[in-house]
């Protein structure tokens, strides 16, 4: 089967899929409005029909990828013949049209998950319809304006090479995941939208769209997770967060994301907040496409994002029409949005929700802020300023250490109204401990004031939670006889949701500690050394034992040998690299890291004057390894409470611990 076949097929596939999507949307409104439910149906074989075009679309694109035909103008731009399978295989989301493809294809299978499942029937269809309207729109795409399959003809016979910097195990996870979150919104988004339109009272729609949302935001979690640790170990700066503006692009959805999640609780238990649940998983889904916005437009310089190819405009109206008809339905159904209860005191869980809410939604609108002002400016004044780094932490760093101390806070007080005696029943202990810790680590040195509030706030919140997980043991050791080992295993087991939560916060807690101890007490020298040469830095002592070039698989690799030291007793060997690629006009850093808990000791090979003269950025990160633990913390707390089973579902309704024990 010879190439131009294969690429007519592809071609021929999405353009199916965007007239199925085309039909499945005139269809899907025409079936709402005159009931008529075999039309409904034909949407539901649509659905499946665009999700069949859109994996032929995407076996045929992998296909060409991995047998390295050329051919293929996108094949070309993004592998070569001695790439490793590995990186031809994630070479189909390394470029703008492989990317959407994955997009378009991720957003077909969500959709027909939904048209196969019979969940919420009243507003399912005007849900799948809202989904179809976004395969309709990605389809179009392309299909029309970034085409996957054009052919170059004469065809080359090598490929350009995938940019060295994708070249890692991270870039393989990192988009695909950001793509599982993006994409994974559209979900509960449609399903808000459903519910609005159909004015369908209830929240039946946010608990079965809750584990659409709670993976979404795992997806996204994970995405930049594995994001900041790529651009650790790969860009050779020393960081791993830069503001970046694709870097802020999915970090607003998931600060949104995760108001959204924590707020649904309160519409669950109360029957409050429906006006802000739609605004939020609405401003959810609209920054999601925004970020893609971004990515793609070349309005803002990025090393994360895509060459312009005319691609933004689309994006910006697909965008702003998200918005204003999600906005223009919120505020026409306010009257059907009436809220039930209404807040009863300041001090309560209900009233720290929302406060939690405003903090993440605060830190989303500053980032937002900081990330366009360089639009606004220009458009403005003529020129382009940017906002750097200094701005977004000033802003957000007291928002996220104030969500940080509420994390904690939230999940201990009382519904309606929290008594004085409650809270110091459930937070002295903790917070005696916390300025005790405080105190100590001022002590041994600990004097800048961020690091102060963050290291006290962050303890208090660590002790706070693993004080109220204590106490459930206890009560339930006494009300059912189990030993401790065995109650703590069936409080968790049989409280997945409420304690799934709570190790999130933990590891929130250690990520926050992580962050803290690298920004605010890293250490970097830059200097060049000759053969023999030492440098100190901090603790370690690096002697300087030359350069070697060699060949490693495809890239030629210049190496500088350092042997590093604690005091006069041999630590390790390190071996930072500049590597250069066929295809590439610049080299790129491979770094030397020697980490452990306590910190990591980063070394980049900056350039070299000669043989026996090398110029070093060194660097020593406290604390960095804990936001890599956090994060694994992260992930695992929320797949243990998605795991299906007894206690998946009981999140805000189980009793406190402080009231089992007060009942006991």
């Amino acid at each position: 089967m010879d190439n131009l076949f294969l690429a007519s097929v592809g071609s021929f596939a999405l353009l199916l899929g965007f007239l199925l999507s085309a039909y499945a949307t005139i269809a899907g409104i025409i079936a709402q409005r005159s009931n008529n439910n075999t039309l409904a149906e034909s949407v539901k074989g649509a659905s499946i029909a665009i999700a069949v075009t859109t994996t032929i679309a995407v076996v045929i694109m992998e296909v060409f990828l991995i047998s390295g035909q050329f051919a293929i103008a996108y094949v070309a731009h993004y592998t070569s013949s001695d790439l490793p399978l590995f990186y031809r295989f994630s070479a189909l989301w390394a470029g703008n049209e492989g990317s959407l493809l994955l997009w378009a294809w991720v957003l077909s299978l969500y959709s027909l998950a939904i048209a196969l499942n019979n969940i919420v029937p009243k507003i399912k269809p005007i849900a799948l319809t809202i989904l179809n309207i976004n395969n309709l729109f990605f389809l179009f795409i392309l299909s029309f304006v970034s085409k996957p399959f054009v052919i170059l003809n004469p065809a080359p016979v090598e490929g350009n090479g995938l940019n060295p910097l994708l070249q890692n195990p991270g870039m393989v996870i990192h988009p695909i995941a950001v793509y599982l979150g993006y994409v994974g919104f559209a979900v509960p988004f449609a399903f808000a939208m459903a519910a609005v339109l159909a004015k369908y009272p209830g929240d039946e729609w946010i608990k079965v769209t809750r584990r659409w949302t709670v993976l979404a935001w795992l997806f996204l979690s994970i995405g930049n997770l594995t994001g900041m640790e790529w651009a650790y170990v790969e860009l050779g700066w020393g960081g791993y967060w830069a503001w970046d503006p694709v870097e802020n692009a999915s970090f607003m959805p998931w600060l949104t994301g995760s108001a959204f999640l924590h707020s649904v609780m309160v519409q669950e238990r109360k029957d409050m907040l429906k006006v802000w649940n739609i605004f939020l998983i609405s401003i959810t889904y609209v920054l999601t496409l925004f970020g893609t916005f971004l990515t793609r437009s070349g309005i803002l310089s990025s090393v994360h994002a895509f060459a312009d190819q005319g691609l933004g405009r689309y994006f910006l109206v697909f965008t702003v029409l998200a918005l204003f008809s999600s906005l223009y339905l919120l505020v026409d159904r306010l009257s059907f949005l009436k809220e039930g209860k209404e807040f009863e005191s300041v001090i309560s869980k209900e009233s720290s929700f929302l406060l939690n809410n405003l903090l993440l939604v605060g830190a989303a609108f500053a980032t937002f802020w900081g990330t366009t002002f360089p639009l606004f400016s220009e458009l403005f004044t003529g020129e382009k300023v940017t906002v750097g780094a200094p701005f977004f932490n000033t802003v957000n760093m007291p928002i996220f250490l104030a969500f940080i101390l509420l994390m904690g806070v939230c999940p201990l007080i009382a519904w309606r109204k929290a008594s004085i005696n409650h809270i110091v029943r459930n937070f002295a202990i903790p917070l005696v401990i916390a300025l005790a810790i405080t105190v100590y680590l001022i002590i041994i040195g600990i004097q800048k004031p961020w690091a102060i509030a963050s290291y006290f706030i962050n303890s208090f919140v660590l002790l706070t939670t693993l004080y109220e997980i204590f106490k459930g043991v206890k009560t339930r050791t006494k009300l059912t006889g189990e030993n401790f080992v065995k109650a703590l295993v069936n409080l968790f087991v049989k409280n997945r949701r409420r304690y799934g939560g709570y190790i999130i916060h933990i590891g929130l807690v250690l990520i926050a500690i992580g962050i803290t101890g690298s920004s605010l007490y890293d250490v970097e020298k830059n200097i060049t050394l000759n053969i023999n040469d030492k440098v100190t830095v901090k603790n370690y002592t690096l002697v300087f034992k030359g350069l070697r070039e060699t060949k490693l698989k495809n890239v030629d690799a210049v190496i500088a040998d350092l042997d590093v030291y604690i005091g006069n007793k041999y630590l390790t060997h390190l071996t930072p690299s500049k590597n250069f690629y066929p295809n590439e006009p610049n080299p790129t850093s491979e770094v030397a890291i020697k980490g452990s808990l306590k910190e990591d000791l980063y070394v980049v090979l900056a350039g070299w004057e000669n043989q026996d003269t090398a110029i070093f950025k060194i660097k020593v990160n406290p604390l960095i390894a804990w936001i890599w633990i956090g994060g694994y913390f992260l992930i695992f707390g929320t797949l243990f409470a998605l795991w299906p089973g007894k206690g998946a579902d009981s999140g805000p309704k189980v009793i406190p611990a402080t009231s089992l024990a007060k009942e006991a």
